[in-house]
């Protein structure tokens, strides 16, 4: 009896999520769309109003109001999560490096295009000559991130200082 109870409870929850995975379903820009199902995961009632889901806008409490992408601001704390209270769900990040690359030491620090600088957190060292690499800071197990820089295959560990 208690199975049934339980499994009418459970498809019950599952109706009311379909109508707000139909309302995610109608969004046209992709961003908006999966802001919108980001939502439904994170706080569908608490931070989200009807009309907000359908936008797929989310209001940043710290800005008071205003509309920002949570995929922006995610990819702004890429790397910074020990320095913040809520855990960032990004896999990896693109960038580049600007200027004339020739490697990487132990300790070393690399400043990418888009202002963030990421220190080599291993004993590795490389020598590659290239100008305006692009790069993918991806993150690993347990916490750790590493570097793919274009035209090599290695990548260090690495962790964001800035």
């Amino acid at each position: 009896m208690r199975l049934v109870l339980s499994l009418l409870l459970v498809s019950g929850l599952a109706i009311a999520d379909d109508a707000a995975i139909l309302r995610c379903r109608a969004v046209t820009d992709p961003v908006a769309r999966l802001t919108c199902y980001d939502a439904l995961v994170v706080a569908p009632a608490a931070s989200m109003s009807r009309s907000d889901a359908a936008t797929g806008k989310v209001v940043n409490p710290t800005t008071s109001g205003s509309s920002v992408s949570p995929v922006v601001q995610r990819s702004n704390q890429f790397g910074l999560e020990e320095k913040l209270a809520n855990k960032n769900e990004l896999d990896a990040i693109e960038s580049q490096i600007a200027g004339s690359f020739e490697g990487w030491r132990a300790k070393s620090n690399i400043t990418l295009a888009n202002g963030q600088v990421w220190q080599i957190a291993d004993d590795t060292s490389r020598s590659h000559y290239i100008d305006n690499p692009k790069v993918r800071v991806r993150r690993g197990a347990l916490g750790a991130f590493y570097l793919e820089i274009q035209g090599t295959n290695h990548s260090p560990r690495v962790k964001r200082v800035q």
